[in-house]
């Protein structure tokens, strides 16, 4: 009897193009089975509490245990991952001009471990890889100066590095309450298009929130980037100013 194949990658549905596969970790931080405690967003910031991927489905157990199971493999044997991700590739079904979305929770959370993926993306030159990413200060030192043709990505904003991104010159992307704020603010809202708008077209992209009532309530009709500059400006004390054109 022939045992059922195992993918690493499964189909995501998030961008409006059928043809895209999806790596996914466990969101944010918390403890592995093993006791072990992680944290695979370390840019993350005000955004954690108002994750989509920290509530509903991404909660459920088996779906939980198996985010977990990535993560383990990653942190046991990322030379092992990395082979398998690579081999993973060379098959058929990624042939033909796929995609694949790196986390769709979770972020690059070390040098290690986005290297890793740098070199899986090399591997793989027919495959296009994007992420939305907060790891702004990792992206500047391991990908930007370097980064291989085949990978797209877009800054996220409500992170601890958003003062690192210029607003004016990178593509980044926003979460606004709503559709209507996302066009008063003169961002491109991402709507029903998907994720792809994020990555291969304009500069300032707008993202209304998911229609999850309690996440909504928190984000109390205000935007991602709004919400960490106040936490900044709590931090910093009256009387500091932040430079132009940045969060």
């Amino acid at each position: 009897m022939t045992s059922t194949r195992r993918w690493l990658l499964t189909t995501y549905k998030g961008t409006g193009y059928a043809d895209t596969y999806k790596w996914t970790l466990p969101a944010w931080a918390g403890t592995l089975p093993d006791g072990r405690n992680y944290n695979t967003c370390p840019g993350a910031s005000v955004c954690a509490p108002l994750c989509y991927a920290r509530t509903g489905t991404y909660q459920f157990r088996t779906v939980k245990a198996a985010h977990e199971a990535n993560l383990m493999m990653v942190l046991d044997d990322l030379p092992g991952w990395e082979a398998a991700m690579t081999a993973e590739l060379q098959h058929k079904r990624y042939r033909g001009g796929k995609y694949v979305r790196c986390h769709d929770a979770g972020d690059f959370f070390s040098p290690e471990y986005t290297a890793a993926w740098m070199r899986v993306m090399r591997s793989t030159p027919d495959v296009t890889f994007y992420a939305y990413t907060k790891s702004v200060s990792l992206f500047r030192e391991c990908v930007e100066p370097d980064p291989p043709a085949n990978f797209k990505w877009v800054y996220s904003l409500g992170g601890r590095e958003d003062h690192l991104i210029d607003l004016e010159t990178e593509r980044h992307v926003d979460v606004f309450p709503d559709e209507e704020a996302v066009t008063e603010a003169g961002y491109t809202s991402r709507g029903d298009l998907g994720d792809l708008i994020s990555i291969l077209g304009p500069q300032k992209v707008g993202l209304p929130a998911n229609n999850i009532r309690h996440l909504k309530t928190k984000q109390g009709g205000k935007r991602f980037s709004e919400l960490e500059r106040e936490r900044r400006a709590q931090r910093r004390g009256p009387g500091k100013q932040f430079r132009s054109g940045r969060p």
